[in-house]
This record gives C-alpha cells, structure tokens and sequence, in this order.
C-alpha cells in the first residue's frame, strides 16, 4: 500500500502525555492549521502504556480505549473533553463528568477525582439549599389539630368549688399565659430548653447537650426545644417517619419566626400531657393539688414540670399497668424527688430563682393521690346532665352540643353539694333499712326513687336524686319517668275552682268569669265511694263508650257530704274529681300549667273526669316548682339548675330570674293553708318539721305502681318519688310494677318512704335557716255544695270554720254504720265536716293517685282514660284505681309504716 493512503499512527498509551497532545491537536484545528498526525514518542508513552508495534496493535488499543464498549468515550482528552479515541485519529467530544475515569484503569477508574466528588457535594448542598428556601417559603403555619384543642367543660356547684371536669374528649382546660405562674414558665424553661427565649425554634447546640449529658449518665435537657414539642404535640402526628420529622423541622422554624414566645409557652404548656388523664396545666394543677394553676407555688411547679419528661415514670402514685417493674410507686417517687431538686436547681443556676427562695423548698411537694376514674358517678352524672341540658335549651348563643362536646366552658351551677348529698343520704337510709331484693325478690327488685328540691324565691335547682349511680342507672330520676303524680295533682284542681270559678249549669260550656262562681275551700263536695261523676250541668258524664265514670276513694271508704279542705286532708278522689268536672279540667290544666308544669307528652289526657286526680307524670324538679308557686303566694319562678356559663374568660350566658304571676295571692295563701292542714292533721303528718311551717301532699296511684310526697317551707320546696320500673331501659314503654308488700309494708303510701326521705332531708336542709311562717290567708270565694244530692231541700249553711294551725286533731266520734254521710250529733254541727268523721274512726291512708284501672265485680274502669268497660256492678273489695287503707272501726289496718297513708 502506498504510503500517502497509510494511516497516522493510533495513540501509543492515555494519560496526561496523550491528553495534551490532543488538546493541542484540536486547538489547531479550529485555528485551521493543516491535519497532520502525531505520533506519541517513546518518552510521553512511557508512563502510561507501551508503544504498539504494528497497526493491528494500536487498532486493538484505540477499540480499547473508545470504540467496541467505548467504556471511556475513546481515550480521554482529560476532563474538558473527549480525546482522540476515534479511527479516524480525530479527538473527541468533551465530557461534563469524568466518570468513570477515561484513562485509568482497575479500581482507580472508579475512583472518583476530587474535583469531582467537592464538585458534586457543592452542588447538592446547594439543591438542598434551594429545596429548603421553597419549602420554608412555601409552607403555612397549620391549624392546631382538634384534638389539642379539645378541653373539658367544668362544672361548678352553687359555692364555686368544682365539681367535676367532663363533656370533652380530653381533660383539659385551656388558660392564658396570663394564668400560667411565672415559676412554671421558668421550670420548664430551665429544664426542658433554656435557650427557648432566644431561639428560632431550633436548638442544635441544645440537642448536641442533650446527646452529652445521655452519654454521661446524668439528668438532661430534652433534645427537642420547647416549640418543637409545641409543633409535635399541637399540629402533627406522633408518627417515628422521616417525613414526619422534615415537616417538624420546617413547621418548627416557620412557627418560631412567626409565632410569639408567649403564644408557644402557652400553646405547649395547654396541650402537654401530665398524667391522670390530666392534659394542660389547669387540669394537672387540678390533678394532683386539687387547686387551679394559678394557686401553684413554685415548689408545686418543678414537680409537675419534671411530669413533662415522662408522667408514667414520674408521678409518685406509681402506674404499674404502664411498666410494673420499673414504674412502681417507689421508683417513681425516687426519680420525681430527684428530678424536682434538680430542676430547682437549675432555676438558681439559670438566675430564674432566688437562691433564699430555692432554700423554702426542701420538702418534695407530695401531691394527692389519683381519684378514682368514675367521675361521674353517684349524683355526679345527672347533675352534669341536667345542667347541660339547660344551657343547651336556653343560652342566647345558640351554642349546639356539638360545641359543647368540643370542650372549654365554665358551667356555674345552683347544686348546693351540700344538700346533694343530704337528699342522696336520706334516700340511702330508706334503701339500706327497707329495700331487701334478697329477702323479697319479687316484692323489692327495681325500686326507684327521684327526689328534686327548688329554692322557692328563685326556682334555682338546690338538689336532685336521680337514682343510685349515674354509671349503672342512666334515667335520671329526678326528670321525667313516666310516674303518675297521683293525689298530688289536686292542689291545681282546688286552685282553679278558686281562680276560674264553678260554671253555672244553665249556662254554656264556655263561661265568663262574672258568670262563674268562685269557690272556697270551705265548699262542700259529696264524698261517696263510686260516685256517679257527672257534668258541670248535671248530665252524667260518660266515655265514648257510653260507660259512665263511677269514681272510687281510696280503700273504697265513703266520705259523704266533706268540705274541700277536709278532702284534701284525708285525700278523698270523689270531691276533687266532680270540682274539676265542675270548673273544667281544661283549666284544671291551665292553672297547672302557670305553676310550672309543662303542656308536654307527660301531661295526660285533660277530658277526662280522673285528670284531676293525677294521671299526668311531671318530673319531680317541675312539681318542686309548680309547688313553690304556692309558698311565694304565686309568683312562679322556672326551675333552673345554671347560674352562668364563661368560656375563655367571657361570660356567654347568665341567668335572670324574672318571676311571673300564675294566680292571685289570696289563692296561693289559701291553698298553701289547705295544704298545711294535710301536714298537721291528715296524710302528710310524717313530714312535720318541729317549729317551722309545713305544707304538703301526699299521692299514691292505681295499682300502687307509684306514690309521691310534695312538700314546702316558705324557703324551700321539695318532692320525692317512689316507684317500681322494668330495668330494661332500652325499652320504648317500660312497665311500671305494683309495690304491694315492697319494703315489708302492705301498701306503699306517698305518706310513708317518699315522706320519711322527705322529713329526713328536709330536717337537714333547713338547719340554720330562719325560722318563716306562712302567710295568714285571707277569706276568698263562696261556699258552695257540688256533687249528688243536697243533704237537705235548703242549702247548705255553711261549715264551721276549720281548726286553728295550733289547734288538735279532733277526737273521732262513736262507730256508725253509716258511712253515705255525716251524722250530726250533740257536739257538732250538721255540716261540721271536720269534726265528724263518717266511720268513727280516722283514716290514716286515704290517698289516690289515679284512675281506676283495676275490675270490679260487674265489668272494668279504665284508670287513664276512661275508655274501658263498664263501671257498674260491686266491687270485690279494693279496686285497682284506689290506694291507702282506713282504720274503718278504729282497728283495721294501721296505714302502714307511719301509720298513715296517703
């Protein structure tokens, strides 16, 4: 082959030599000097690789180098660029990154250089730079998560004091750093992350101190600075992630330029959590010291900044379900007195702390002990339950439950704690000595009581029994239960015969108040058994049916021709049921209504005659209040259990007490007087209070399946119940069960348990109380006869005036046979009704709560509604619509347990 058509000779070996050659090479070329080729001479070639002897060598050597794999690109021309690696024996194109290394070979061609490795380190750091810039320009300071937010509702009694913080989700209750002591701020800065108030949220020299201090053993600073923990606890997960931590990282810078140091000190020391279930400082100062947070000493302070580094592990009670070896009382005890010194310590050591007041403090702070987790048991829950309800049904914010549930209210109630637990202790009493489900499991199972008292000049709740255990027993007694009140209905039917008047019976249903006729206590009524009950006009009064309504008394026992006052007394059915045919039941209803009761689905059907003798089933706080009525001569204040509700410092809701007038003075004073006569001479005497004035009614209802006592001072009224309920409550209509022989006695009576718990609780409750008596009434209305056949052509003189307040019961005359009416005799008069008694002796359980539901010999009585079979034919004895017993002779029964009954 010639030799112009010959190759230049491929390069002899790489390295430096070589990468130079070509760099020269490709530099003349572009200054367009001629190609020529070069040939490597044996010294440049030396270092790196041999000379070739022939073409087919130096074509291996340049496949070698750049072709084939072209591992290296062809040889290198260095870093700036591609080198001659190409047949032609042109150079290359320049790389960016020389890596793999061209040249080297083995180990070091993967070695990078260190132009390389700073180059790539500067690079990223710069990325990482720049990544960080736009995130922390990007990211927003997040909402605080729900439940860091979440906090309890307190609940207050009447004096301030707590009495239990429940309703949130959590147990916390949020203060302002204006509440937090200063001497808790500085133990947790001193112990948790001094730099905190110099700090932009990170502390890298805090956590490499933390690191040290770990590393030797002794006690340390966390790692995390106080905003971080705040971020941590407030705002993220509490997830081990790496993400988790960069968006800590991010959130925390971003919060410590933006946020203030007060806001964080507040947000972290709000939402920590300290053990006892206690999240927050208020409800840990509550927890464990049983005062609020801004009572804390600094002593105080240092213990339950120590509780921050691990509650489990410091809290001296000890919490041995979290780590039965090490977390024992006395390990625990151990570490919190040691961590405590410390801290104080480090307060002095910090200048947060005066070192003469660091020397008060050598006694480690003992805190309480745990209290036992069922809050909300006892009276507690229905309590709470009652209060919520009010606030939720009268506050002006419209504040849902849904809110509420949400936490941080302060709810003010009117429970006085003392009397709470005088009413729960009377109740007690009874359960204790006369409830026995073993002893009779048929008869004493599923006893219930309910029991409310009202301060009568406001209507403020004092205290409620709602059964026994708020935890256990949901339906809170002293509310609706579905328990007839019975006879004690029948202070509103004598009310309303006083307000509205008797209609004339020649006149329309729909009377004016000029033509009706006011009627007076003194007024005389047929009290017979199974009177026939007839309209205001004199038609008998039938039920859709065609039945007529014979009305029983209780034990069956027939009365005759009595005074109002002198049934109220003895508790006669027959009167006071004709009296509200004769005013009307519709407003029998009315004036129940303006007392205080509620037009609800607990108030009975009204257009039937046995509405007046309690069908109807109000709570016993609404009859507390409809009675009070009476003792503040009718001025009509609703029942309230919430004085005020603060949320955040600022007052959202405040009760007003402004009373209305649900009838006239002289009516309330008279029924008061009437009622008053019930304590001291008729079914109500056990509830006597030695030296104070007394007014009250007993009431028992059909079947004996519920019996109440309803009673007041001038101060304060009061109503208890008794009843016997299915316990399945999640039945819809749950059935109420007779109380025949329940606690040993043959009847249950208003005038027996319901009116022990009441004297007992009363007896209590007004200890201390100025002695108030009643106002003297003033005479009101006519005297008029209602109901059967006048006992003479003439009317009626009027009765004797009842016996004076001071005066005694009278003696009861000789043993009649009859017993349709009085027979007047030498030393009363003829319509002298509470003088003579018609069986000559006294009752002493004459009291009905209902209808008459129960069968006589000829057909059935409907106790409710009247809507059932006929009411005609004997009775066999006692029907189920009548209740009490009566000494008949002076030898029958004895009344049961006090003797009376009703």
């Amino acid at each position: 082959m010639s030799e112009h058509r010959r190759k230049a000779p491929q390069p002899q070996g790489g390295g430096r030599a070589a990468a130079r050659r070509a760099a020269q090479q490709s530099a003349g070329r572009r200054n367009g000097s001629s190609r020529r080729a070069t040939s490597a001479t044996p010294s440049e070639a030396y270092d790196e690789e041999p000379s070739y002897g022939s073409r087919a060598e130096a074509r291996r050597a340049a496949q070698r180098g750049g072709g084939g794999r072209r591992r290296g690109g062809g040889d290198d021309a260095g870093p700036e660029g591609r080198g001659r690696g190409r047949a032609d024996g042109r150079p290359g194109k320049k790389r960016l990154i020389d890596y793999p290394r061209a040249g080297k070979y083995g180990v070091r061609r993967w070695v990078p250089s260190w132009k390389l490795v700073s180059g790539l380190c500067l690079g990223f750091l710069g990325l990482l730079m720049g990544v960080a810039g736009v995130a922390y320009a990007l990211v927003a300071t997040p909402q605080m998560k729900d439940d860091a937010k979440a906090q309890n509702n307190v609940y207050y009694w009447s004096d301030n004091t707590q009495m239990v913080a429940t309703g949130g989700s959590v147990n916390r209750q949020w203060i302002a750093y204006a509440q937090i002591p200063k001497e808790m701020r500085n133990a947790v800065i001193s112990a948790e992350n001094k730099t905190f108030k110099d700090d932009y949220g990170i502390d890298p020299m805090g956590i490499a101190r933390a690191f040290y201090n770990m590393a030797r053993g002794g006690e340390t600073q966390g790692g995390s600075t106080i905003t971080q923990q705040y971020v941590k606890n407030s705002m993220l997960t509490q997830d081990q992630t790496l993400s988790r931590k960069f968006k800590e990282l991010f959130i925390t810078l971003k919060v410590g330029r933006t946020v203030s140091k007060e806001k964080v000190m507040e947000g972290y020391l709000n939402v920590s959590y300290y053990g006892r279930g206690a999240s927050g400082l208020q409800a840990a100062a509550r927890a464990y010291y049983g005062k609020d947070a801004t009572d804390l000493d600094a002593s105080e302070c240092a213990f339950l900044a120590s509780l921050l580094k691990g509650a489990s592990y410091y809290d001296p009670a000890g919490a041995p379900d979290v780590d039965p070896v090490q977390a024992t009382r006395a390990k625990n005890t151990e570490r919190a007195q040691k961590r405590w010194k410390w801290i104080l310590d480090e307060e002095v050591k910090d200048g947060r702390l005066e070192e003469a007041e660091r020397a008060k403090y050598t006694v480690f702070p003992m805190p309480d002990e745990p209290k036992k987790d069922a809050k909300l048991g006892g009276q507690t829950g229905y309590l709470v339950d009652l209060a919520t309800k009010y606030f939720l049904a009268h506050n002006d914010r419209d504040v849902t439950d849904r809110q509420l549930a949400q936490g941080g209210y302060e709810i003010h109630t009117t429970f006085d704690k003392k009397k709470v637990r005088e009413l729960e202790t009377a109740v007690t009493k009874v359960y204790k000595d006369k409830i026995d489900p073993k002893k009779r499991p048929d008869k004493d199972t599923h006893v219930e009581f309910g029991g409310a008292s009202v301060d009568t000049r406001t209507g403020a709740i004092l205290a409620t029994y709602g059964g026994q255990d708020a935890t256990k027993h949901y339906t809170n007694n002293a509310d609706a239960t579905g328990a007839q009140v019975g006879s004690t209905f029948k202070p509103f039917v004598l009310a309303a015969a006083m307000e509205y008047g008797k209609r004339d019976p020649k006149l329309g249903e729909e009377q004016s108040e000029t033509e009706r006729t006011p009627v007076s206590p003194k007024s005389v009524y047929n009290g017979d058994n199974k009177l026939r009950i007839k309209k205001y006009n004199g038609e008998v009064w039938r039920n859709e049916n065609g039945d007529e309504w014979l009305q029983t008394n209780d034990g069956d026992h027939p009365y005759g021709n009595i005074t109002l006052r002198y049934a109220m007394q003895e508790s006669a059915n027959s009167p006071y049921v004709q009296l509200g045919m004769d005013v009307g039941t519709d407003k029998v209803k009315d004036v129940a209504v303006a007392a205080g009761l509620r037009d609800d689905e607990y108030m009975a059907n009204s257009t039937v005659p046995s509405f007046s003798i309690g069908t109807s089933s109000p709570s016993a706080i609404r009859m507390a209040g409809a009675y009070a009525t009476f003792a503040t001569s009718g001025k009509q204040n609703d029942p309230f259990s919430v004085t005020e509700v603060k949320q955040k410092g600022e007052v959202i809701y405040q009760h007003k007490t402004v009373p209305k007038t649900a009838m006239q003075r002289v009516i309330a004073d008279n029924v008061t007087d009437v009622l008053q006569n019930v304590v001291e001479h008729g079914t109500g005497t056990p509830a006597q209070l030695p030296g104070r004035d007394v007014a009250g009614k007993t009431g028992t209802t059909d079947g004996n399946k519920s019996a109440w006592f309803v009673g007041y001072t001038p101060q304060i009224s009061t109503a208890v119940s008794m009843f016997r309920l299915d316990d399945d409550e999640t039945k819809k209509d749950r059935e109420f069960l007779k109380m025949f022989g329940t606690g040993g006695e043959e009847k249950i009576h208003g005038a027996s348990f319901p009116a022990q718990i009441w004297h007992d609780y009363m007896a209590e409750a007004m200890k201390g109380m100025k002695v108030v008596d009643f106002p003297t009434p003033e005479p009101y209305g006519k005297e008029l006869y209602g109901g059967g056949a006048s006992p003479s052509p003439s009317p009626p003189p009027s009765p004797t005036p009842s016996p004076s307040e001071s005066s005694e019961s009278p003696a009861p005359p000789s043993p009649s046979a009859s017993s349709v009416s009085p027979t007047p005799s030498a030393t009363c008069g003829t319509y002298d009704w509470e003088c003579q008694h018609p069986d000559g002796g006294t009752t002493t359980g004459n009291d009905n709560g209902g209808t008459t539901d129960g069968t006589t010999d000829g057909g059935t009585a409907d106790g409710g509604t009247a809507d059932g079979g006929t009411t005609t034919g004997t009775t066999d004895g006692t029907t189920d619509g009548s209740t009490g017993t009566t000494n008949g002779n002076g030898n029958g029964n004895n009344g049961g347990l006090f003797g009376g009954g009703g």
